[in-house]
């Protein structure tokens, strides 16, 4: 697929490239021809305007003088100045000589030499007599053709090189597409599959129930339990998935408004302390002063769901979460960290790509590898950077800059 529209992208930028040469070549051919024969023309004019009889110019001069002669022609289109045998060249070829055009400067090629000339009719007692000023111009016609020449050598060898650069723009032009459709497929593939895993179960789970149709709830309340869990599971990641192909989508709507961030972070910490203490571990909250922020309410709140929800996962017993948030002269800092098993330090660049899970997570067979995803999404659409630090075994710290004032 990527194969067909390269080379129909190759096509389209040769056909540019090939079209701009031709007008080129054109306009610096024309440019000359115009420059070359300036001086000719104006000598032509000049002589004219001032050469009359006086002027004639012997017929040696006819072919190859380097100034305008005079050939004066009779009212029966023949030569009757210079007086000229019926062998010379002029004589012989009297009708391709005769002006076709009078006051303007006309071109005449006779037997491979070219000759420019004006011409002008004047009334005498013999009767309408030509006066035509004419001048060979074989070299600077061998000028132009050798210069046609060069312009045809190097439009052809700017063409071949043009469609190789065409062929070689097509492939950098498309490095980024064929990248999104990886991901894409990527992405379709790893939700595929994660959607697979919790149906896999639930169809599991509800085959054995239908196998023993006589049995209370309470006989199969495993089984009942772990179809729910896994809908909730499947729920969940749907949700996760309709976020991220919003956001895609530019179809997300982010509201903004101003509201204190330490209120949020109290309303997270209340709803989780509880959580946090069944599981053994402790969450606490550092917060020295009120800070007003400007951002989209909802969408902060999710992002530290995301955060404290990761945080109570890797976090073993006894641990202790904490969400700190201070302010500096110019932005707000939001951290969330733990004392938990910590990120092997050649995965922390990878834990924002969508699916992708640590070796640990995957262990526990909890989440989608979404959760982060959608956190740097909000960061981003707050304007913020978000950075991860940890070691392992040890500790695990995500910190969110934002602006302290934003851009509206």
């Amino acid at each position: 697929m990527f194969q067909k529209t390269r080379l129909q992208l190759t096509l389209l930028n040769s056909i540019v490239f090939i079209v701009l040469i031709a007008i080129l070549s054109r306009t610096i051919y024309f440019y000359t021809e115009s420059q070359i024969y300036k001086e000719v023309n104006d000598s032509l004019r000049d002589q004219r305007i001032g050469g009359m009889p006086g002027g004639i110019r012997p017929p040696g001069e006819f072919q190859l003088g380097p100034g305008p002669s005079v050939i004066v022609w009779g009212p029966n289109e023949t030569i009757i100045e210079p007086r000229l045998n019926e062998n010379n060249f002029f004589k012989v070829n009297e009708p391709e000589f005769f002006p076709k055009t009078f006051d303007e400067i006309e071109e005449i090629s006779v037997d491979g030499a070219t000759y420019r000339a004006v011409s002008t009719q004047v009334e005498t007692e013999y009767g309408q007599m030509t006066w035509q000023f004419i001048r060979n111009v074989d070299s600077e016609k061998a000028m132009l053709n050798r210069l046609l020449l060069i312009l045809l050598m190097g439009g052809g060898i700017g063409s071949l090189l043009a469609i190789g650069a065409g062929y070689l723009l097509a492939g950098r032009a498309l490095i980024p597409i064929k990248k999104s459709w990886e991901q894409q497929q990527q992405f379709v593939s790893d939700a595929s599959h994660e959607i697979r895993t919790p149906l896999a179960v639930i169809q599991s789970r509800a085959d054995l129930l239908f196998q023993s149709p006589s049995a209370t709830i309470e006989e199969k309340a495993v089984d009942i339990s772990i179809i729910s869990k896994e809908v909730r599971r499947l729920n969940k990641l749907v949700t996760s998935l309709l976020t991220l192909t919003r956001t895609d989508s530019n179809q997300m709507e982010v509201t903004k408004g101003r509201f204190f961030l330490d209120e949020v972070i109290s309303e997270i910490v209340e709803q989780y302390i509880d959580i946090a203490s069944f599981q053994d571990k402790t969450m606490v909250s550092i917060v020295p002063e009120q800070v007003e922020f400007f951002g989209d309410k909802e969408r902060i709140h999710q992002l530290l769901v995301i955060l404290v929800d990761n945080a109570l996962k890797f976090t073993e017993k006894g641990g202790e979460i904490s969400i700190s948030c201070v302010k500096s002269a110019s932005s707000i800092i939001l951290s969330v960290e733990d004392d938990g098993k910590g990120i092997p330090q050649e995965e922390i660049s990878k834990i924002f790509d969508r699916f992708y899970q640590v070796e640990q997570a995957r262990s526990l067979n909890e989440g989608s590898g979404l959760g982060l995803s959608i956190a740097k999404w909000i960061v981003q659409m707050h304007q913020g950077i978000i950075k991860v630090t940890s070691e392992e075994r040890k500790r695990t710290r995500f910190e969110i800059t934002f602006p302290k004032k934003p851009k509206i």
